[in-house]
């Protein structure tokens, strides 16, 4: 029986138990923050040798925010990389590909002049940021930051294990950008079935009826519908 087969008592990999674990956990949880925090608790059992584990989100704007972070440290580290525009989640966040960025040493970092030192003076060594999502070109939404007090501490970190955390984190986001974009479509909708009802005297279904039959004879979402029907109220 092979190391893996002992270690699992199935065949497979080693931290296949941690993540389903993992995976529970974030099902269970009941926001989007509770569920970047279990990612970032992940972070730290998954990759032993990061000290520190943070997530950024990229804002409609531009600028950044740290959406979870393992400790106040790490969270002010990001506001650093903010101010400076430039650090490990800003370099992975415009990075094609897998969107890896990785310094065995930031304080000789030459490609992080200004971050670089000042996060040494605070104790960190090395770092490892991924960025998301793994499918879309930069800029990225967001990043998922592993840092180390030591100097090459994140050398021989598994980046399997970093890339599919960044993938649940990955996910965590896009369901909530798909519940806000869902619940932005039901509001639309609503206000349209609002007018119709207000306009045609109808009962609430079945003004959700003719909205639903002009959008399949038009061949246009429902959502779109109920838009052009909300925006222009008055000249109905």
């Amino acid at each position: 029986m092979d190391e893996t087969t002992t270690a699992t008592g199935t065949g497979t990999h080693p931290w296949a138990f941690e993540f389903s674990t993992f995976a529970a956990a974030v099902a269970r949880s009941t926001s989007t923050g509770d569920a970047l925090r279990v990612v970032v608790d992940a972070g730290r059992t998954l990759v032993p040798a990061a000290d520190l584990v943070s997530v950024t989100v990229r804002r409609a704007d531009g600028t950044f925010e740290t959406a979870a972070a393992s400790g106040p440290l790490a969270a002010r580290l990001d506001d650093l990389q903010y101010r400076l525009r430039e650090g490990p989640c800003v370099m992975a966040s415009r990075r094609a590909g897998l969107g890896l960025y990785e310094s065995s040493d930031v304080g000789a970092d030459r490609r992080l002049p200004h971050w670089g030192p000042a996060a040494a003076g605070r104790r960190v060594r090395s770092v490892l940021s991924v960025g998301l999502f793994a499918h879309e070109d930069p800029p990225r939404v967001a990043a998922l930051t592993f840092v180390s007090h030591t100097r090459g501490g994140l050398d021989y970190a598994d980046r399997d294990v970093a890339v599919v955390l960044a993938a649940h984190a990955a996910s965590v986001l896009d369901a909530r950008a798909d519940l806000r974009e869902a619940l932005r479509h039901r509001d639309v909708i609503g206000h349209a079935t609002g007018v119709l009802m207000e306009r045609e005297g109808l009962g609430e279904q079945r003004a959700v009826e003719i909205l639903e039959s002009v959008s399949q004879r038009m061949n246009v979402k429902l959502s779109a519908i109920a838009r052009t029907m909300a925006t222009h109220r008055a000249g109905l």
